[in-house]
């Protein structure tokens, strides 16, 4: 199925939170932004060999982060997605989501692969509280996440899609610091951030609906499709047995980075086509799709290739767990990420290997 201008499924744009992050920088004292955080990044990656029949080459998280089940890696984006130029201060950066088991909400990860090093950054929603500004941690899946110019926008799947401004990303100074990953939040005077030293605050939202009868979409996960005169976000759905599994693009304004919107406010798919069962994530390149597919903690996944309804399976293609995807135009490579621990890589995928016969 597909159509052009689908009726019936929907995103409004929020308003933003600019009071509520004005009055956090205001107590912190400055915005660090994205220079900053590339500048201190407090982790190492490790180069391996990732399984997988068209897989390129990748790496690994260190120890902690390989092992972890508390915390579980899912959307991946990247420079080429946030700038023409395909860099960030001269640098490839790579960005992946995780959304945490136990309460802790989500964080994206900001790596440098040239270096080998990354640091871990905590999603957040500001809140005012008796008139002094108070964090929460943002509780969505993350299954995908797209940085298109200033913002990074995070699938959060019945809640639509979260949007953070990159240039909001704080870091916490040592005398408000709180180390305590159990907490967030004010705790007299110290605020508490999970242990994270940065946070990035979400300025909107866009939140979904839909007209009477038709199925409301899951934003599963996300990416940037920059292949035609105009960029689009590109949606889709997870599902299984009787569940939809629909991919939607969404027409981005080149000049705000927002959703296109009609006169009613509302952001509305310009194509809405059926996907495959069990999509992780989703990628258009052209007129070619592209799909990730687990099979589970163990079996390698796969890779669908082509066009909705006549998508061939590339069996064998990723590693077991694959998640997300994401596309870097001048290198013709994929980015994935995969979800297990102890079978967790960040890893890369040239093009040209998937239309061979």
């Amino acid at each position: 199925m597909s159509a052009e201008s689908p009726p019936g499924v929907h995103l409004r744009r929020t308003d933003e939170n600019s009071a509520e992050i004005d009055a956090l920088v205001g107590l912190i004292g400055a915005r660090a932004g994205i220079d900053e955080v590339l500048g201190d990044l407090d982790r190492r990656a490790r180069k391996r060999w990732v399984p997988g029949l068209a897989v390129s080459h990748g790496f690994t998280w260190d120890a902690e982060d390989r092992g972890t089940r508390d915390w579980w890696p899912q959307g991946i984006t990247t420079s080429a997605d946030a700038s023409d130029t395909e860099d960030i201060g001269g640098r490839k950066v790579l960005a992946v989501s995780w959304y945490a088991k136990h309460g802790q909400g989500s964080r994206i990860s900001f790596i440098d692969p040239h270096a080998l090093r990354y640091r871990h950054v905590l999603l957040v929603r500001p809140v005012l509280r008796e008139g002094r500004v108070d964090l929460e941690a943002l509780p969505v899946h993350a299954g995908g996440i797209v940085w298109a110019g200033p913002y990074l926008h995070v699938a959060g799947t019945a809640k639509g899609l979260f949007t953070c401004r990159v240039d909001d990303l704080l870091r916490i100074p040592d005398p408000l610091f709180d180390p305590d990953p159990e907490r967030i939040g004010w705790h007299g005077d110290r605020l508490s951030t999970h242990g994270y030293r940065y946070v990035l605050p979400v300025r909107f939202a866009y939140q979904p609906s839909t007209d009477q009868g038709v199925a409301k979409l899951r934003y599963s996960f996300v990416s940037l499709d920059r292949s035609g005169t105009q960029p689009r976000v590109i949606a889709g759905e997870y599902g299984r047995a009787a569940q939809t599994r629909r991919l939607a693009s969404f027409a981005l304004d080149p000049d705000t980075f927002h959703l296109s919107a009609g006169e009613d406010g509302l952001a509305r798919p310009e194509r809405l086509a059926d996907g495959e069962p069990g999509m992780q994530g989703a990628a258009l390149v052209g007129d070619t799709w592209y799909a990730t597919q687990s099979h589970g903690p163990w079996g390698p996944g796969s890779l669908w290739v082509g066009r909705p309804g006549a998508m061939r399976e590339r069996r064998w293609a990723l590693p077991m767990g694959p998640e997300d995807i994401t596309y870097w135009p001048s290198l013709d490579t994929f980015w994935s990420v995969s979800e297990h621990p102890h079978r967790r890589w960040v890893y890369a995928v040239r093009r040209d290997r998937l239309h061979r016969p």
